[in-house]
């Protein structure tokens, strides 16, 4: 896979943890900088990671799957890309926690939240040959940068690119989904 795909995929599996940073900037009281380097760890961590074991997990089942990779891929993007559109377009409004402080428990739980549909992009990119540690490596940093800054600039910017964001980040993955499809096909 080309370093194109890796940083569109990359940008578009980032767009959700983008948008919880965002909120817990908004809704983070004190240490900013410090909260923003953390959450910023955390998410690029978890996405790095789910990547890579959806990676190996499709790895798996490749013999069961080889006739029909291309259509399993373009399926799971276009399906979480359709979901993230979805939740963009509901425009729930923005609620802070009532202890905005940081927890071991609110990292992991929005660490791992917002990395689940990593999951299903390593089990896509599976079918793909490539480096998937130079692929899930480069998704954590472009998460971790996006989640980092979002905290940063929360307090700002939260309330009116929140939803933006995950509508971004679902047109970038369906758009690769139907770039893998037709690849394949044609």
């Amino acid at each position: 896979m080309d370093i194109t795909s890796i940083l569109i995929i990359g940008f578009g599996v980032s767009m959700d943890a983008f948008a919880v940073a965002l909120i817990k900037g908004l809704c983070l009281k004190d240490h900013q900088t410090r909260s923003a380097l953390i959450i910023g760890l955390t998410f690029g961590f978890f996405q790095g990671f789910m990547t890579w074991s959806g990676y190996h997990l499709g790895k798996q089942f490749m013999d069961l799957i080889a006739n029909v990779d291309h259509w399993i891929a373009f399926f799971l993007l276009l399906g979480i890309g359709s979901k993230m559109m979805l939740d963009a377009l509901k425009n729930e409004a923005i609620v802070c926690e009532v202890d905005p402080h940081l927890t071991l428990r609110s990292l992991l739980s929005s660490g791992i939240a917002t990395s689940i549909d990593a999951l299903a992009i390593g089990i896509s990119l599976s079918v793909i040959a490539g480096n998937i540690l130079f692929t899930s490596s480069v998704i954590a940093v472009i998460t971790f940068s996006l989640s980092t800054l979002g905290v940063l600039i929360g307090k700002k910017s939260a309330l009116w690119l929140d939803h933006k964001a995950e509508l971004i980040g679902g047109i970038l993955l369906i758009l690769m989904g139907f770039r893998i499809l037709f690849s394949h096909l044609y």
